[in-house]
């Protein structure tokens, strides 16, 4: 079966699951509109994840893929959150704020987690995505047999590889340029750090499972240049950010359309883990910091995201998780169905010449 027939999409576009930023008006527009819709539930329980895909099936009847996050329960290292406390401490204070006494596990991983498992089971979504690695042998296989179709996130050639080989049906090439958090099965591995176009035709010479384009993507040439070097459809992130039915809130939106697009860093200073982050004041104050002395995904975000809402609260949105790709700049501000409708006469403009 190809690959847009499995997915139950018209068009080789899939709007990235991010995580706090795609809604569920956001995702059902985008499948209304023939493409694939997603939303992110690692930030979430259960509950909230049946509450989302809810949303979306109130909104669209057509294919949805809900992303799940995969990552090794995280570490948890009393002195090293201690000390980041400390760090970020000064930060919290400049905006009458103090930081969190202690730092929590604020997401629970798919890997163990029995409820979000059975919800999926229970809504059966079109499409399961998976980030950050791959869960159990037993969760892959009751997930495929109740009918859902598996992608999961990958960097590499031995990642994708692995992904094949515990069933999943096809693969996410996200290369370096990708915005928001790198899919590392292995974060504190050594990270090759592929870009979009070489991975993806890595991926399709060595897999035999299609393969989706993502990272850097913003327009219809760009999907058009993924087809071209073996892909089956294209995951495109930042694209979205600007459209009305996302979450992103207006310090974010103002920093995506400003110069500021044009510098985007990888940090793990954030949440613990790498990702891409437009250039701020967050980014800024983990320049130069060890890895080692950040603490574990994503008990780190649980400071993060204390300390931005006190920015917040004083105004000052440069401390936000603004996940952007590197074609940040080619953002623009569209409602999703319109701009799945361009991307996709743009892609089919490109392909003709």
């Amino acid at each position: 079966m190809k690959l847009l027939e499995m997915l139950g999409i018209d068009v080789p576009i899939i709007q990235a699951p991010m995580a706090g930023v795609s809604s569920p008006a956001l995702a059902a527009a985008v499948s209304n509109a023939g493409a694939l819709g997603s939303i992110g539930v690692g930030a979430t329980d259960a509950e909230g994840a049946r509450r989302m895909i809810a949303a979306v099936r109130e909104r669209s009847k057509r294919s949805l893929n809900v992303n799940v996050f995969c990552h090794q329960p995280a570490r948890a290292e009393s002195l090293v959150a201690a000390a980041w406390v400390e760090h970020l401490r000064p930060h919290f204070e400049s905006f009458g704020a103090k930081p969190p006494l202690q730092l929590r596990e604020i997401y629970r991983s798919f890997m163990e987690d029995d409820a979000m498992l059975a919800a999926l089971l229970a809504d059966k979504p079109r499409v399961v995505s998976f980030h950050f690695g791959l869960p159990s042998a037993e969760r892959i296989r009751a997930l495929r047999e109740t009918g859902i179709v598996l992608l999961a996130s990958v960097t590499n050639v031995t990642e994708g590889r692995a992904a094949v080989d515990a069933g999943v049906q096809a693969v996410v090439a996200q290369g370096y340029e990708a915005g928001g958090h790198r899919g590392l099965f292995d974060a504190d591995a050594e990270d090759d750090c592929l870009g979009t176009l070489a991975l993806t035709r890595l991926l399709s010479r060595r897999l035999d499972v299609p393969v989706i384009a993502a990272g850097g993507i913003m327009d219809g040439a760009g999907i058009a240049a993924a087809l071209r070097l073996g892909a089956t459809a294209a995951q495109l992130g930042t694209a979205f950010i600007l459209c009305p039915e996302s979450h992103a809130d207006a310090g974010y939106r103002q920093a995506l359309a400003s110069d500021a697009a044009y510098h985007t860093v990888m940090t793990r200073a954030i949440s613990g883990r790498p990702a891409r982050c437009l250039s701020n004041r967050f980014t800024a104050l983990g320049a130069g910091i060890a890895p080692r002395q950040i603490p574990s995904y994503p008990i780190a975000y649980d400071a993060g995201k204390a300390l931005n809402s006190a920015a917040k609260a004083a105004h000052e949105p440069g401390f936000g998780a603004q996940w952007a790709g590197q074609g940040a700049p080619l953002a623009r501000d569209l409602p999703a169905a319109q701009l799945v409708s361009v991307l996709a006469e743009e892609c089919r403009r490109a392909g003709e010449t």
